[in-house]
This record gives structure tokens, sequence and C-alpha cells, in this order.
């Protein structure tokens, strides 16, 4: 099912983040200026995203120094600037100064970020980076798993929000497998309910998708299914949502702003009738 998004709103719903970067994938693969990661980001903006998330990656495998650049100057909405902790990395943002930022594990030889921060290993230099960066004005968010020693570190070393990794929860869901899925879920509400028990703003993303699209000849997926969005988006602890390769994905589909307008109705459903694994 597609929807308007002109009908659906909602002020408990989560704030919708799109990531842009593989906009700026698809660019890179050929070179040149197009497509635009900025004209997508102001598109999104557009269309109804609450925040722009882009991560600027070591080995810039994407987003560019100067696609950050453009994006400070011409995009109104607030900037969720993904990044790892290097000293490179905080430079960039404390001159940038984003609206908010998102610490991050990067590894170059993983496809995607394929697990969260070790809070509890570089509290020292987190609580650094987290001074650093309030300074300049930046919201911290510090991307985990749903670990309860890392939540109670990422508190300790005074970041004010978490995002909760949700890859394990989405890789479930395409998988069909169940038990599994029943088993993510729990565990991220559990950590959702540990961080705002906290005193942090919580956050989720990474996977998460709609049930459109299916491959062909897969049969984990069904149509109809809730979609790995909804299950997230219906737990009451989750403030924003930050979505990038599927949100994507659907757009070759539907358009951009249908993309979004799907996305964000998709969290205001799940967060008014709640969402059931299985049903």
């Amino acid at each position: 099912m597609t929807y308007s998004g002109s009908q659906l709103t909602s002020v408990d719903s989560p704030l919708l983040g799109v990531n842009i970067d593989h906009i700026a994938t698809v660019r890179n693969a050929r070179g040149g200026r197009f497509p635009d990661p900025v004209a997508a980001a102001l598109l999104a903006v557009e269309s109804g995203a609450d925040i722009i998330t882009f991560h600027l990656r070591e080995d810039r495998r994407h987003i560019q120094d100067d696609d950050v650049r453009r994006l400070k100057e011409h995009v109104a909405a607030p900037l969720n600037f993904e990044a790892a902790v290097t000293d490179e990395m905080l430079d960039i943002i404390e001159r940038t100064a984003p609206e908010h930022v998102c610490l991050v594990p990067e590894r170059r030889q993983e496809v995607t970020t394929e697990g969260g921060l070790d809070v509890v290993g570089q509290r020292s230099r987190l609580e650094d980076a987290c001074q650093r960066l309030a300074a300049a004005g930046s919201r911290v968010s510090l991307f985990i798993g749903a670990d309860p020693a890392q939540i109670h570190a990422a508190a300790e070393v005074g970041a004010p929000c978490i995002e909760l990794h949700t890859g394990a929860l989405a890789n479930a869901w395409w998988d069909g497998n169940a038990a599994a899925l029943a088993l993510e879920l729990s565990r991220l509400k559990a950590g959702l309910l540990l961080g705002r028990s906290l005193g942090l703003r919580t956050h989720a993303g990474h996977g998460l998708a709609l049930s459109q699209h299916v491959p062909i000849g897969d049969s984990a997926v069904v149509a109809g299914q809730v979609s790995s969005t909804a299950l997230v988006a219906a737990c009451p602890d989750v403030s924003e949502l930050h979505i990038g390769h599927a949100l994507v994905g659907h757009a070759l589909f539907v358009g951009l702003r249908q993309a979004i307008a799907d996305f964000k109705a998709e969290a205001v459903r799940a967060r008014r009738t709640g969402a059931i694994v299985g049903q």
C-alpha cells in the first residue's frame, strides 16, 4: 500500500531522518555531478523529511566534502552528520557545526556500518568527542547496539542521545525468521526503555524497510507483512528513525516524494495502531 502522506501526521510519531548517502553512490558510480545529493536533500525536506542524514566516510565512497559544505549552506532542515570518531572527522564537524551528529564505528572493508560503537572500551575518547561537539553546538548521538552496558556507558560519557542499531532485526525480517525477529525486537524495546530511563533521547535505524517490491522468487517477505519500519516505529520510546538504503531503493519504483510519504505514513500508522510480529 502507498499513502499520500497529506492526511497522516502525528506529533507522537517518530521523526524521519532521510539518509541521502546512496544518491551520492549513484552519482559517484559514473562521476560528475548528477544525481546531486543536495538537490535530493532539498526535495526530501519539501516532501516531509524531518532531518537530513548523511555519512562522510573516511574513504569518501559516497558523500564528499563539498556535499557537506553545500548541505550546510542550502538545507534549512536539521542536518544529522554521521561520522567515525577520528580527529579528521571531529575537525570537519566542528567547522560545519551541524545541528545533529551521530558518531558511528567505521571500517574500510565493510559495505555498510556493521555494528555499534564500543563505548565501554572507548570511554575517554568518546567523552572528549561529546564535549568537543557539544561545544560546537551539535547534539551528539552514539550509534550502538541494544546492549545495556553500552547504553549505560553512552549516558556516562555525556551523550544526550543514542541510536540503536536495527540491522539484526532488519535481517531477521528479510529472512522471515520469526524467532530471531521476536528476539531482536524484544532487545530493541528493552534498550530503548533503558535509554529513556537514563534520560537519553532514543533513536533507531539501519536496514529498515517496507514490504513492497519484494525480490522475485524470494518468499521470505510477503506482501502485506508488517514492515520492519512499522515494527520499530510502533515502539513508543523511539523518537527518531533514520532510513536511507531502503527508502532510496523504494524511490526507484515510486519516486522520492512518494517514498518519503510512504515511510512517514508507515511510522504514523504503526505508532497509532501498534505492530505485531508475524501479523
